[in-house]
C-alpha cells in the first residue's frame, strides 16, 4: 500500500484557493561565516544559497513575502545562553582574536571561526526571532527561515554541532519571555535533523510551556551527539516532565514510512493533546537521500507529508528554521517542497511504495511505554499484529472492561486507521547491528558489582534503561534488555573504599570503589549478575559516560583471556570514565568473574589528596542501605559489615 493512500489530503486545514500569507528570510552575510582558510566543509555557504536559488527558479519567491533578516540583540540571547558564551560568539571575530581563533575553536566540539562568523550567528538568530515574531503577531501564516549556522546543538554555555547560537531555542524564549500579547502560551518544537536537538532539549527541560520532539538516528547512543540525552527515557523533569518526547532510531536507513509512523502513532496524537498555539520546526534536512553524514533517505515528498499533518494544527502557524542538511541537491529539493506545502497547505505530489523498518516499531514502542502515564493517547498498547508482515487489522490490547476498551478504541481509531492495512518490513536484518553484538550474545559473563549496582532494581537500570529513586540521571539501557540469568554473593579479597565528591548520577557525595590490587586481609561482598559479554560491553559504557563507537567491542572474547591472564587491563577507548579499569576476580562454574573500578595510578591521587576520600552522600547511602539489607536477607545475617569506616580506606 502507497503511504499516499494512508494520507488524507481533505483533512489539512488549507484550502488551496485560500492565499496564505507566507514568510522567506535569507540573508547573504549569513554566507560569510565560512572555514578559516576557505577549506572544504559540510556546513558550507553554498548550503542556503542553493536553497535561495532554487526557491527563486521555481517561482516560489515571488509568492512569498521577504522579510528583512537583522542582527538580533544579547538580551534576547541570553533568554537561552550564558554572559560568557553570548560575550565569546559575539567577540569571536574581532581583530583582536584574529591570533586565537583557531585555538579557541579547536575547544570546541565541531566549531570552526572566522570573521564572519559573528555577524552571521547574529543574523541567522535575528532571522529566526523575526519570522516568529510576524507568524505569532499574525502578519503571517507561516515562514521559513534559511539561516546558518544552525542552532539546535549550542547549549547554554557551549557551542557545538557547527552551532553558535540555538536559534530555535532563543525563538521560543522571545515568544514566550518577551511578548506576552501575543498570547503565545504553548509551543510545540518539532526537530526532524538527523541528530538529537541535546540544545533545545536542555533549554526547555523543565519547561510544560514546551513540547519538544525529537526523532533522529541513536544507534544505541553511538551517533553524534553520542551522549544517552537522546534516549527515549529523557522525558523531561519537574514540570516539564513528559513534555520531552526523543524517538531514538536504532541505526540509518529509515525513511518515509518510518516518519510516517511515528507522526501516525507518536506525534500528532500528543501534539492534538497538548494544542499548541505555534509551531517551530528544526528543519534539519540530513535525514533526506543521499545525505553524506545522516545516512537515512526521507524524500521531498516525506517531508512534505511530515509538515502537512502539522498544518492542521496551531491555525497553521508554523515557522522553519533551517538546521542540518549537507546534501546540496536534496537540501534544495526539500527545502522546495515544505514551502509549497506552507503555500498550499498539502503535500507536494508523490507516493512511497516502501514499509517501515520492525525496528521503528520497537522504538515507538518504547517511546509510548514511556510517556503513556502523560498523554492518555499513548496510554493504549500496540497490538501484536501490528508487528507482523501481514496486512491485518489492528487490536487493541487492553484489560479492561469491555466498555473501557471500546472507549479506548474510538480514542485512538484516528491514530491507527492509517496502519490497519500497514506491512512492517523485517529486513534486511543483517548489518542492522554490528556482528560482534549476536557474537558476544552468546558469551556469559558474571559481572561482579560492589557499589550502587549491588541492589537489584539499580542494577537493571543499565539493563533495561531508566533510573531508580535518587538518581540524578537515567540510564539508556542494553541492546539487549534480557534479565541477567543468575544472581549470587561472594566475597573477594579486595578493599572497598568510598571516593570523589560528585558524580553525574548521584550528585554530591563520594562513590564506591574497588582498589584493584587485592589483600589476603581484606574483604569485599560483592553480588554478581550473569549476564552477557555483549550486556557487559553496554554496562562499562554506560558506567564511563562514553562518547565513544560502539561498533565494536570495548570487551571482546579476546580481551576475557587476556584479562585472565594479567587480572587487570585498563580500556583506552573509556580513559575518561573512573571504571575502565577491568579486574578478572576468578570464575565461577567455568565462567569468568568479572568488575570494573579505577586504575592504580587513581589510587595515588586518592591517596596524594588530589582526588578527595569522601562518604556517599544521601542519595548514594539510601541504594547502599538497600543493597546492605539485601544481602542480610540472603546470606540470613543479622549484622554484616559491607560498607567500610573512613579509617578503612588505606
Amino acid at each position: 500500500m502507497s503511504s499516499a493512500a494512508y494520507f488524507d489530503a481533505d483533512a489539512t486545514n488549507a484550502d488551496a484557493a485560500v492565499r496564505r500569507r507566507v514568510g522567506l528570510v535569507y540573508d547573504e552575510r549569513m554566507c560569510e561565516h565560512d572555514t578559516p582558510d576557505g577549506e572544504p566543509h559540510v556546513e558550507c555557504p553554498d548550503r542556503v544559497r542553493v536553497i535561495w536559488k532554487r526557491l527563486r527558479d521555481a517561482g516560489v519567491v515571488d509568492r512569498c513575502v521577504v522579510l528583512s533578516a537583522q542582527e538580533t540583540e544579547d538580551k534576547y540571547i541570553s533568554l537561552v545562553h550564558s554572559k560568557r558564551h553570548v560575550d565569546l560568539v559575539r567577540s569571536i571575530s574581532s581583530k583582536q582574536f584574529d591570533s586565537k581563533r583557531n585555538r579557541i575553536a579547536s575547544r570546541f566540539n565541531s566549531i570552526y571561526l572566522n570573521k564572519g562568523t559573528s555577524k552571521a550567528a547574529y543574523l541567522a538568530a535575528g532571522s529566526v526571532i523575526e519570522a516568529v515574531d510576524r507568524v505569532a503577531k499574525g502578519d503571517l501564516n507561516s515562514a521559513f527561515a534559511i539561516v546558518r549556522p544552525p542552532g539546535h546543538h549550542a547549549e547554554q554555555d557551549e557551542p557545538m554541532g557547527f552551532c553558535l547560537f540555538n536559534n530555535v531555542a532563543v525563538a521560543a524564549s522571545y515568544l514566550l519571555n518577551e511578548k506576552p500579547e501575543y498570547g503565545i502560551q504553548k509551543i510545540l518544537i518539532v526537530d526532524w535533523d538527523v541528530h538529537h536537538g541535546n540544545g533545545t532539549q536542555k533549554a526547555f527541560w523543565k519547561d510544560p510551556r514546551v513540547l519538544f520532539f525529537s526523532v533522529h538516528r541513536y544507534d544505541f547512543g553511538c551517533y553524534y551527539p553520542a551522549t544517552d540525552a537522546g534516549s527515549h527515557v529523557m522525558i523531561g523533569e519537574g514540570p516539564g516532565k513528559g513534555y520531552n518526547i526523543n524517538v531514538p532510531w536504532e541505526h540509518g536507513r529509515c525513511g518515509d514510512p518510518d516518519y510516517f509512523a511515528v507522526w501516525d502513532i507518536i506525534l500528532i496524537p500528543v501534539v492534538k493533546e497538548f494544542n499548541p498555539d505555534i509551531i517551530i520546526v528544526s528543519a534539519g534536512f540530513d535525514a533526506a537521500i543521499n545525505d553524506p553524514l545522516g545516512g537515512c533517505c526521507i524524500t521531498p515528498y516525506g517531508y512534505s507529508v511530515m509538515l502537512s499533518k502539522l498544518m492542521e494544527f496551531a491555525q497553521g502557524k508554523i515557522i522553519l528554521a533551517l538546521e542540518g542538511g549537507y546534501n546540496l541537491k536534496s537540501i534544495a529539493s526539500s527545502a522546495l517542497a515544505c514551502v509549497d506545502v506552507l503555500l498550499d497547505g498539502k503535500p507536494i505530489v508523490g507516493s512511497s511504495e516502501a514499509f517501515p523498518y520492525e525496528s521503528t516499531l520497537r522504538v515507538i514502542e518504547s517511546v509510548r511505554k514511556a510517556l503513556s502515564p502523560y498523554w492518555s493517547s499513548l496510554a493504549v498498547a500496540l497490538a501484536e499484529n501490528l508487528k507482523s508482515d501481514k496486512a491485518t487489522p489492528l487490536e487493541l490490547i487492553d484489560g479492561s472492561s469491555d466498555s473501557e476498551a471500546e472507549a479506548s478504541a474510538e480514542l485512538l481509531e484516528d491514530i491507527m486507521k492509517p496502519l490497519l492495512d500497514l506491512k512492517i518490513d523485517e529486513g534486511p536484518k543483517d548489518g542492522l547491528l554490528p556482528i560482534w553484538r549476536s557474537e558476544l550474545r552468546k558469551v556469559d559473563v558474571w559481572y561482579a558489582t560492589y557499589g550502587s549496582n549491588m541492589w537489584k532494581s539499580r542494577f537493571l537500570c543499565y539493563i533495561e534503561g531508566g533510573q531508580v529513586d535518587d538518581m540524578k540521571k537515567r540510564c539508556s539501557g542494553s541492546v539487549d534488555k534480557s534479565p541477567p540469568k543468575e544472581i549470587a554473593w561472594k566475597k573477594f579479597p579486595y578493599r572497598l573504599f568510598f571516593g570523589r565528591d560528585y558524580s553525574v548520577t548521584w550528585g554530591p557525595g563520594g562513590v564506591a570503589f574497588l582498589n584493584p590490587q587485592s589483600n589476603p586481609t581484606d574483604a569485599a561482598h560483592v553480588c554478581m549478575y550473569k549476564i552477557t559479554l555483549e550486556q557487559f560491553n553496554d554496562v562499562l559504557h554506560q558506567e564511563n559516560i562514553s562518547n565513544c563507537d560502539m561498533s565494536s567491542p570495548l570487551f571482546d572474547k579476546d580481551a576475557v583471556a587476556k584479562v585472565a591472564n594479567e587480572k587487570t587491563m585498563s580500556l583506552e577507548p573509556l580513559k575518561r570514565g573512573w571504571y575502565h579499569n577491568v579486574l578478572f576476580l576468578g570464575d565461577e562454574g567455568g565462567i569468568p568473574i568479572l568488575t570494573m573500578t579505577c586504575e592504580i595510578d587513581d589510587i595515588d591521587k586518592f591517596r596524594s589528596g588530589k582526588v578527595p576520600l569522601l562518604a556517599s552522600g544521601v542519595e548514594y547511602g539510601n541504594t547502599l542501605s538497600k543493597e546492605s539489607s539485601s544481602l542480610k536477607q540472603k546470606q540470613g545475617h543479622t549484622s554484616t559489615k559491607l560498607l567500610p569506616n573512613r579509617s578503612d580506606y588505606w
